[in-house]
């Protein structure tokens, strides 16, 4: 089957391309919208019991084109060719476009994508904070403009164009000086041309639709449309249940957010309080940072091939899967439904945070724990601060 040129996606991380395929699954039926995550224990999204609808034939969704424009960093390139690998297997195309690693690899990958864009009728994107995609948009004429889940920032993309802000990330700090600055200033233009994009009052003709498994609501002429992992359902598990619990990682370290030290302290007690013996590393978790946690705790420690969300699908994993606010406690609820397993969710005390996280921090947090459905709580004093 010939893919569609009318329908092109950009994706920038493993997450990102799963999304691009759970969205190309479920535009071939009717989904719900998002009104909450279905029960863990013996309840499917549609409300039945068992384990979950049966797998569609292969290559029922129609084809698309993706382009994957690959990060740097080793974990992140060796995910995505893996889940390219099952894009291809559902009769996708997929294409590896290079557009970091040189001073001129951006624009000679928009000179080379320019074409493609522009014919596009359909256009999806995981991450719309990345300048690159940003970049892009100012090509496009779709009459569709799809966002997929690129974790939690769903969240903050949707806060921030229902009040009319420019696009920021939430962990980002201001910085970089004068040199900054001028930057800034001299890349608003693309900025506000693809925040207008998002945005399709007044745009007859012009769609937007978000496809997310986050608690969001869509805005003005905006349309929303669950991601209930159906496709990972479909094509993986049940997984086999261990005994054990299971520790996921998470990148706050690395952005700055949480002190190196609290997030240890953390990590180790809830080693000790939960009996858990694997740690699942989030892609960007530094190997030093993963060194320390081992011998500190004895765990062993995790390098996913795939994203989460599939390895827990396939198994085998622990009947309790514990996480620190992140995109997996709204997530794993819905990959592992019906499965018995528990997610559970541990609070960032605002002690661990460190001086140079944004102001925003300390609620985006809360907020990804407040409103995670069908999930433990388990209160911050369970990792007690350092010192």
């Amino acid at each position: 089957m010939t893919p569609s040129a009318s329908t092109l996606a950009f994706v920038e991380s493993p997450v990102q391309l799963l999304n691009v395929l759970e969205w190309a699954y479920a535009r071939t039926g009717e989904q719900p919208q998002l009104d909450g995550v279905p029960r863990q224990r013996g309840r499917r999204a549609d409300g039945g019991t068992g384990p979950g609808p049966a797998a569609r034939p292969a290559g029922a969704a129609s084809p698309l084109r993706i382009v994957v424009l690959p990060p740097t960093d080793p974990m992140s390139r060796g995910q995505l060719r893996r889940v390219a690998a099952l894009a291809r297997d559902e009769g996708h195309e997929v294409r590896w476009q290079e557009a970091r690693g040189s001073r001129f690899a951006p624009l000679k990958a928009l000179a080379a994508l320019a074409r493609d864009v522009r014919a596009a009728r359909t256009v999806v994107v995981g991450d719309p904070f990345s300048r690159y995609v940003q970049l892009l948009l100012t090509l496009v004429r779709a009459e569709e403009l799809v966002v997929v889940d690129d974790g939690t920032a769903t969240m903050e993309f949707m806060a921030q164009t229902a009040r009319g802000e420019r696009l920021v990330r939430w962990h980002r700090v201001g910085g970089g000086g004068l040199p900054g600055r001028i930057r800034e200033l001299a890349y608003a233009p693309v900025s506000a041309t693809a925040r207008r994009r998002f945005i399709p009052a007044g745009r007859p003709g012009h769609r937007v639709e978000v496809f997310s498994s986050m608690p969001v609501t869509a805005h003005g002429a905006m349309t929303l449309r669950i991601n209930d992992f159906a496709w990972t359902r479909a094509r993986f598990g049940p997984p086999r249940l261990t005994k054990g619990t299971d520790l996921v990682g998470t990148s706050l370290v690395e952005t700055g957010v949480v002190d190196p030290d609290r997030y240890l302290d953390a990590v180790r007690a809830l080693t000790l309080e939960h009996g858990a013996t694997r740690y699942f590393a989030h892609r960007r978790e530094s190997p030093e940072k993963l060194r320390a946690l081992s011998r500190a705790t004895g765990l062993e420690i995790v390098r996913p091939d795939l994203p989460l969300e599939l390895i827990a699908r396939r198994g085998p994993v622990g009947r309790t899967i514990v996480s620190f606010p992140s995109t997996v406690v709204h997530t794993l609820p819905y990959a592992l439904t019906g499965t018995g397993v528990t997610v559970a969710v541990c609070d960032v005390d605002p002690a661990w945070l460190t001086g140079s996280a944004s102001p925003r921090a300390r609620s985006f947090l809360a907020g990804v724990t407040d409103t995670a459905r069908d999930v433990r709580r388990l209160p911050a004093q369970a990792a007690p601060t350092a010192g």
